[in-house]
């Protein structure tokens, strides 16, 4: 039976020129680099410029996305996207920068789960493309979270870092088999009764600030490797594929033990999982692409691989999704 499924047909990434290592931070934070890189794995971030908003972020990624995909000139390109961006309430996520990354009239949209946003926004674009409704989507994520830190909090302010990621998505024919190019399937999960375990404290409705992050640390991490786990499973079983099957894991970036910690409760090899924190940190939304991104362009992810993605973000939102190359 033919099916048709949204395929990746372009992968494209940018990070902010400024980059924060972990001893620029113990100048005035009350923290080491051997401190962070031991509860962490990060050992470095990129700090978006102040006259740098999100969404100049966004068109770079997408822009480099799209030399990538088949998609070029007119048709129809919805874009979708899952960030936060902490400049602009409307329009929402300063749509009209991303939308210079395609055609002048499309649908554009914010979807909004965190560090669980690019999860989330794939299926809404997928639903799309699999179903007919778009001939090409385009899913960023892309954050800023450093403009979201108490820099007096070294529990949260060395955890994070800014940057953007984008796929191009596309309908391809298949079998309706797990051997069929594209997304096979999703496990997608919220929980508003943790929302305490990670938010901001502000925002236009509460303090009419910002605010900033507060996380309960160790609680996230429990929350984080059980569930994450659960997700997955789910979203294998969705796909009818076994771990086993996975050729690569491309886990949320948040922090190398939480990432452990789930794949060894899945049992899954180190050498299959793609690791960019180090470099990167906790990018949010922006994580996961980035880190697709720099394995398929350092040749490890090929077409044709099997991908396994996850992430859990404030919400509590967490979800995972598997698809062939």
């Amino acid at each position: 039976m033919s099916v048709t499924r949204s395929a990746v047909t372009g992968v494209g990434s940018y990070l902010p020129e400024n980059i924060v290592t972990n001893d620029d931070l113990s100048k005035f934070v009350d923290t080491t680099d051997e401190w962070i890189v031991e509860r962490t794995g990060i050992r470095q971030r990129h700090k978006a410029a102040d006259d740098q908003p999100t969404s100049d972020l966004a068109v770079q990624a997408a822009l480099r996305a799209l030399e990538g995909g088949r998609a070029h000139g007119g048709g129809h390109r919805p874009h979708r996207r899952g960030h936060h961006d902490p400049r602009h309430d409307l329009p929402v996520g300063g749509l009209h920068r991303p939308a210079q990354a395609g055609p002048p009239v499309c649908n554009a949209f914010d979807i909004q789960a965190v560090c669980s946003g690019f999860v989330y926004a794939l299926s809404v674009a997928d639903g799309f493309v699999a179903r007919g409704l778009a001939r090409c989507a385009l899913v960023i994520g892309a954050e800023e979270m450093t403009r979201l830190m108490d820099w007096t909090d070294r529990s949260t302010c060395v955890l994070f870092g800014d940057g953007a990621g984008a796929v191009v998505l596309e309908p391809v024919e298949g079998q309706g088999t797990p051997a069929d190019r594209g997304v096979l399937g999703f496990a997608l999960r919220c929980d508003g009764n943790k929302t305490d375990l990670l938010y901001v404290d502000g925002g236009p409705a509460s303090t009419g600030t910002v605010g900033h992050l507060r996380m309960a640390g160790n609680q996230v991490f429990r929350h984080a490797v059980v569930n994450i786990a659960e997700a997955v499973t789910a979203a294998c079983e969705a796909a009818n594929i076994q771990i086993s099957d996975v050729d690569w894991f491309v886990p949320h970036q948040a922090n190398q033990r939480i990432i452990k910690g789930v794949g060894d409760r899945l049992g899954l090899d180190e050498d299959k999982v793609i690791l960019t924190v180090a470099d990167h940190a906790n990018t949010s939304a922006a994580s996961i692409p980035l880190a697709l991104d720099t394995a398929v362009k350092d040749g490890r992810i090929k077409p044709g691989d099997l991908v396994l993605m996850e992430a859990m973000g404030g919400g509590l939102t967490w979800g995972a999704v598997a698809l062939r190359m």
